[in-house]
């Protein structure tokens, strides 16, 4: 299967989104957050690994694409996750733990048309 460019119908995402302020106000290293998104990132995948997007994604390891979007509170993203399973997306609220802290999420790989409104309001991860 001939992967699709980028843009064109069909082209398969999958996006994290992070709370920015876990950075920024916070103060969490950098590098704590990274793995947050990486922890949330691989449970979406295990979670949805028999779906047929998520194969299809991962057979083309090497043109995957993520996209890491910022939410700038835990109000912020606890309230993505409830739009989204609403919305019938699967996705995983990554809860880090003992701390007992919603962190970050990620969808599962999926068209990027049919989740890019649900996350319009979200920006890039800076």
């Amino acid at each position: 299967m001939a992967a699709t460019g980028a843009g064109s119908p069909g082209r398969l995402v999958q996006y994290v989104v992070v709370r920015s302020d876990l950075v920024h106000k916070l103060s969490w290293p950098l590098g704590a957050v990274i793995t947050q998104a990486c922890h949330a990132a691989t449970a979406a995948i295990h979670l949805h690994y028999g779906d047929p997007d998520t194969q299809r994604y991962l057979a083309e390891l090497d043109s995957m694409h993520k996209v890491v979007l910022g939410a700038p509170d835990e109000a912020a993203l606890s309230g993505l996750s409830e739009t989204l399973t609403q919305a019938g997306v699967a996705h995983k609220l990554w809860i880090e733990q003992p701390e007992n802290i919603p962190t970050c999420l990620a969808l599962k790989p999926c068209l990027k048309e049919t989740v890019q409104p649900l996350l319009r309001k979200f920006k890039l991860f800076k």
